[in-house]
């Protein structure tokens, strides 16, 4: 790319079928004034995503207070946290400063974000229910975690099907071992990160066997490039769901959080969690793993 030319809002993006409309009229922009500041200070995608780690957890710190104005804080933490995490994005396609590394930090970084908060709200509530808000705030985390990493899945797998390959950050467990088969303890950062990875996506796998089936076919008849009639199809049935997928990642969960703090009930997005969420999540594997059962190829 010619650093000289400013690149578009639209080549930052992954694609219009995976953002959120929150994303597209708030986040997004944010991030793409970020992305272009980084790169006129020469700043990289990963050290904006280890930033956004630091702005994430302090909000977490924030909601620890039952104070209002420590709430709004937190609130204005975790929001720029979050168009920190588009920068980083859409920096490293508009630069094409794209990496494996960038890829498992970015996933990293919102744990860090929500860890933090748990904690805070942990800690906010322990003298009243000791180990029962750690008890439900590990049950949640966990939860959470599953949601997230179900929600990233099928976004990905949208890409592959909507722009193939070079359009989607899609991983196979088999590549990622590979991969870190090179890795060495010398680089004990890159081998964490590449062992978390890897329990990462073979956890993806493990909770959606009929897609591996349609993939396995996929491989095996046409080399990993599926036939037009499948990726429009998929698409076509796809584009209904993925509501669900973003519903899971960011957005709802972080104004849940927000409400019930401003409510001076923070424990109340744990409630959320457990039940309407998870729900989501059970309907949302449901939905395309009976999508990925009914593709004949």
């Amino acid at each position: 790319m010619n650093m000289s030319t400013k690149p578009t809002f639209e080549s930052s993006l992954k694609s219009i079928d995976t953002e959120e409309w929150l994303d597209i009229h708030f986040h997004r922009p944010m991030g793409y004034r970020w992305a272009l500041l980084a790169q006129r200070l020469g700043i990289t995608p990963n050290q904006i995503t280890i930033f956004s780690i630091f702005v994430g957890m302090a909000a977490g710190v924030c909601f620890y207070f039952p104070d209002l104005w420590f709430t709004l804080l937190g609130g204005f933490f975790l929001t720029w946290a979050n168009s920190l995490d588009c920068a980083d994005g859409q920096l490293a396609r508009m630069t094409g400063q794209k990496s494996e590394l960038g890829r498992i930090l970015d996933g990293v970084a919102g744990d860090f974000w929500w860890a933090a908060i748990y904690i805070g709200i942990i800690a906010r509530f322990w003298s009243e229910w000791s180990y029962g808000i750690l008890l439900v705030a590990l049950l949640c985390g966990y939860c959470h975690s599953k949601q997230a990493q179900m929600a990233d899945y099928y976004r990905q797998i949208h890409l592959l099907f909507l722009k193939g390959k070079s359009g989607s950050e899609l991983d196979r467990s088999e590549e990622v071992a590979k991969k870190n088969q090179s890795l060495t303890w010398k680089q004990p950062l890159h081998k964490l990160f590449g062992w978390s990875y890897l329990n990462y996506t073979k956890a993806q796998e493990k909770s959606t066997p009929k897609f591996q089936t349609l993939m396995k076919t996929i491989n095996e008849k046409y080399a990993g490039k599926a036939p037009e009639a499948v990726c429009k199809h998929w698409r076509e049935k796809s584009l209904p769901v993925l509501p669900l997928t973003n519903a899971l990642s960011f957005n709802l969960r972080a104004i849940i959080l927000f409400i019930s703090a401003l409510a001076g009930y923070p424990w109340a997005y744990f409630v959320v969690e457990l039940t309407v969420m998870n729900g989501m999540l059970l309907y949302m594997v449901h939905k395309y793993e009976k999508l990925a059962g009914e593709i004949e190829i």
